[in-house]
């Protein structure tokens, strides 16, 4: 078992960018070889996963001391973004299991923070479920966790949807409520009679993460494994909102390498064309010039708010409250930034790259629509319709953008989150 002596489980980052690519590029390349296929015949990707967890993948953020990989933020969106232009499917079923380490890692040491973090050293998989179809509130939460009356477990009953991961997982984060409105995160074992997963996910992007539903019949939950949902760590919603950032960011990229490789292969033109051979017609050049362009903006704004949340965490690792709240207001506006930077780049890049490729560039062999169909999903998860507003109105009228969130915990604690 791991012994723990520190204040905190936070450590300053100790890993090198070349180590961390050494250690995981040559999996992300296996992953890419297949991720058209896959993606073509919706092909779950069970078995890339289990490499990457086989790898260490999930013990990224946890400090070396501690048998992880010591890794800042930075670096673990960046690994995110690498792994998103290989297949941003496997990299997305990554997001709530690295969001649940972090929070562990956030947590005050104690015997359940230990069995933990050795689950999670052992290779332990978490998948998400908080969302409830046509929930509208915290308060609305229809998933209910009572005590279990013959020992210190509980039992679990209710439905999620968006249960990202959950085909690959071992365990499932999940939100709940008990009756008398106190809301819950509770850790439920995977492989039990009470747990039933469906795949129906029905969006037309993202299509093998396992986004579908979970229902839950008096699964059995340990003591130690529920949590006051109020007491997760600050910057939770940047952490997930920049997840989905950096795999737009690799979505990209990979349109930048598939329009390369495409016009590359081209052979025909048209009577306009400047020059008849493709690769040297300058109009076509300039396409991927401006898919490569946008490929970077999206990369450079993820790598630039990212590094801002680790400041955040820094902060809280050395228990300065006011610090805290400085660097999580400007990693707010910074992550709002960074989104509305990714999410054009990625539709604009996966579009503007069919302009240099002929009627070819839309074969399903070649399957170049994947792109844009990603990251519109991944664009419509956190909307971006409301992240302007919220940057000027900082910048103009100074109001805080982690304001709502102030609320919304309050409201939590009081049993009426909005959600």
């Amino acid at each position: 078992m791991t012994t723990i002596t520190a204040s905190s489980l936070l450590a300053p980052p100790t890993a090198l960018d070349a180590d961390l690519s050494a250690r995981f590029q040559p999996v992300f390349d296996r992953i890419a070889e297949g991720n058209r296929e896959r993606e073509s015949v919706r092909a779950f990707p069970t078995e890339q996963v289990r490499w990457l967890i086989e790898a260490g993948f999930g013990r990224l953020r946890i400090p070396e001391s501690l048998g992880g990989w010591g890794a800042s933020l930075r670096q673990t969106f960046q690994l995110l973004t690498d792994l998103g232009e290989a297949d941003p499917n496997v990299s997305h079923v990554w997001r709530n299991h690295l969001a649940f380490v972090e929070d562990r890692l956030n947590a005050e040491p104690s015997e359940t923070t230990t069995v933990w973090l050795d689950r999670l050293i052992a290779g332990d998989f978490v998948g998400g479920g908080w969302t409830e179809a046509n929930n509208g509130s915290f308060s609305d939460l229809k998933t209910i966790l009572r005590p279990q009356e013959e020992s210190d477990g509980w039992l679990l009953t209710g439905a999620k949807f968006y249960a990202t991961g959950s085909l690959y997982a071992d365990w499932l984060d999940v939100l709940g409520r008990t009756d008398d409105g106190r809301i819950l995160t509770a850790l439920v074992r995977r492989e039990q009679p009470g747990v039933e997963l469906t795949d129906d996910w029905p969006g037309f992007g993202q299509q093998t993460t396992a986004s579908g539903s979970a229902t839950y019949r008096d699964a059995r939950v340990d003591a130690q494994d529920i949590f006051p949902v109020e007491t997760r760590f600050s910057y939770q919603g940047l952490f997930y909102q920049t997840s989905l950032l950096a795999i737009l960011a690799g979505i990209a990229r990979a349109a930048r390498r598939d329009g390369v490789a495409a016009l590359k292969a081209r052979t025909r033109t048209y009577a306009h064309a400047l020059d008849q051979s493709p690769v040297d017609d300058a109009q076509l050049l300039q396409v991927i010039g401006r898919v490569s362009a946008h490929a970077y903006a999206a990369e450079a704004a993820v790598q630039r708010s990212s590094a801002s949340i680790d400041a955040v965490a820094e902060a809280h690792a050395v228990g300065d409250a006011a610090a805290e709240k400085e660097a999580l207001i400007r990693s707010t506006v910074e992550t709002d930034q960074a989104q509305l930077v990714a999410i054009q780049a990625a539709l604009d890049a996966s579009t503007i790259v069919f302009d240099a490729l002929g009627a070819s560039g839309v074969s399903k062999d070649l399957l170049l629509d994947r792109h844009w169909r990603n990251a519109r999903t991944l664009a419509s998860h956190n909307p971006r319709v409301y992240k302007e507003r919220i940057v000027g109105d900082w910048f103009v009228r100074g109001t805080d953008p982690t304001k709502i969130f102030g609320e919304l915990s309050a409201s939590i604690a009081a049993g009426q989150g909005a959600g």
